[in-house]
């Protein structure tokens, strides 16, 4: 009996048996055009495309289906030959924060597939068109260094509470209903909604964790499943970036052999040691690039921004950064390219992408995190001499050390035998490869196809034909390929 009871606990927790469910009808999904007004690009490119654009109404609390309501927003390009439509595939593109519905437009990019599915992006909750919650930051993320030393943490640690406090103004109720948890409740919603009994999925980076989620508690409801560029489930949280820095450092390495020769040191180790000269010049005391003061919390992070590509045009503009960057750490003139100015505007007036502000609740939402900061900077001090760059920013305390509630509900354990194909690369700076094979073996059923060599993060359709054949193929006959190495 006891074990019964657990087990029907279990699934209402999960959202897979909820209290009279009967009786809850499935909501409706208010189709119309997707231009909301004059100004709105995004509204104008879905109209252009033929999208429908959605919305509908998800309870804040799925425990409390009757309960308060939130707005979830999608847009939908349905399948270009309808006669061989296989189903609807949801897409992500991680973040947490990033919005989806943007990622319908991708179909010409694979016609293949945008000929067998309809493409469904929906914007997560609280996140793009989806009952948007506000933080009022003047950056456009938290990631910083914690500098070279203890004044420095504590410069974090003031700029973290500060980013709580721009997000504790919020009802608290929402706050605590922006886990991922309730994002897969509401893509199954979603999925009941367009009428299909099973959903297929195509997510990265933190998109994998959300359809690892959803395979944990809404299984039996999933077609086929693609995950782009894996998260360790034990290590998603506010803590996501800790395993970062070696990775990172691997990547700075790579692209250092690229930029040989192009002003900054005649071997790869020189041009390591340039970079690591223009971060600790930025420690000592902050220059000026353009109209923009740059210090040492900041380049760090600008260097992370710019190792998640390790294409030739990507590597190409890191280096022209650094060249600017080390001008300006030695009194020089220099000016921003576009790319590095719109970079620094976002971290110093916000003015950028909203994906980790909009991340920031979620991420909180799903782990609880340490409000010690002790515990950062002892942690930042052990491996300081082995991550000398990367760790103080891998490592440093986030806003939710300072957050205003605790998570709703634990963490999700990934652990079942879901089928699905995992794609990643063995250099990927972001969700390095141990945590992509972390969730192979969480997810008992799945299949690996590695790119090895690359140092990019998200591989699908970034020019590797094995990949985009293995993925392809795999969503049109639905049959998984067998664990596969592809060479970069």
């Amino acid at each position: 009996m006891l074990r019964k009871t657990a087990i029907v606990v279990a699934l209402l927790v999960t959202g897979a048996l909820l209290p009279s469910a009967p009786a809850v009808a499935v909501p409706s999904i208010i189709w119309h055009g997707c231009t909301t007004g004059p100004g709105d690009v995004l509204g104008a490119e879905l109209d252009k495309a033929g999208a429908q654009c959605g919305d509908i109404a998800v309870p804040v609390d799925h425990r409390r289906p009757r309960g308060r309501k939130l707005t979830v927003a999608l847009a939908r390009v349905k399948a270009t030959d309808p006669a061989h439509r296989l189903g609807a595939l949801m897409l992500n593109p991680g973040g947490p924060g990033g919005p989806a519905m943007e990622l319908v437009l991708a179909g010409p990019l694979m016609p293949e597939i945008a000929a067998r599915y309809d493409l469904v992006g929906m914007d997560p909750r609280f996140v793009g068109r989806s009952s948007p919650l506000r933080c009022d930051w003047k950056t456009d993320t938290f990631a910083r260094s914690a500098g070279p030393d203890l004044k420095t943490f504590r410069e974090s640690v003031a700029l973290a509470k500060d980013l709580a406090r721009g997000c504790s103004g919020n009802d608290h109720e929402l706050l605590r209903a922006a886990s991922t948890r309730n994002t897969a409740r509401d893509m199954d919603v979603v999925r009941a909604a367009l009428g299909e009994r099973k959903i297929s999925y195509l997510g990265a980076s933190y998109g994998t964790y959300l359809g690892a989620v959803y395979l944990q508690m809404f299984g039996s409801r999933a077609d086929r499943f693609v995950l782009d560029s894996s998260v360790d489930p034990e290590a998603y949280g506010p803590g996501l970036l800790r395993p970062t820095a070696p990775a990172l450092d691997a990547a700075l390495r790579n692209w250092a052999k690229s930029a040989v020769g192009q002003g900054m040191g005649e071997t790869a180790d020189e041009v390591v040691t340039t970079a690591r000269d223009v971060a600790r010049s930025a420690e000592r005391r902050p220059f000026e690039v353009g109209k923009y003061t740059v210090d040492g919390h900041m380049v760090p992070y600008l260097f992370f921004a710019n190792l998640y590509d390790d294409r030739p045009a990507s590597q190409a503009e890191f280096a022209a950064t650094v060249r600017t960057l080390r001008d300006a750490a030695a009194g020089r003139p220099a000016t921003p390219s576009e790319g590095l100015a719109a970079l620094l505007d976002g971290l110093t007036t916000g003015s950028g992408s909203a994906t980790d502000r909009a991340g920031t609740p979620v991420i909180c939402a799903d782990r609880a995190a340490s409000r010690d900061p002790a515990t950062y900077y002892r942690d930042i001090q052990e491996h300081r001499a082995a991550e000398p760059l990367f760790g103080p920013l891998a490592r440093n305390i986030t806003p939710c050390a300072f957050w205003p509630v605790a998570p709703a509900e634990p963490a999700t354990r990934i652990h079942n035998t879901s089928s699905a194909l995992l794609l990643g690369s063995t250099g990927d700076p972001a969700t390095p490869y141990a945590g992509q094979l972390a969730l192979h073996r969480a997810l008992g059923g799945s299949r690996l196809v590695t790119v090895e060599g690359a140092f990019r993060h998200a591989v699908f359709l970034k020019g590797d034909k094995c990949v985009d054949a293995a993925a392809r193929d795999y969503l049109l006959s639905g049959e998984l390929p067998a664990d596969r190495v592809c060479r970069s």
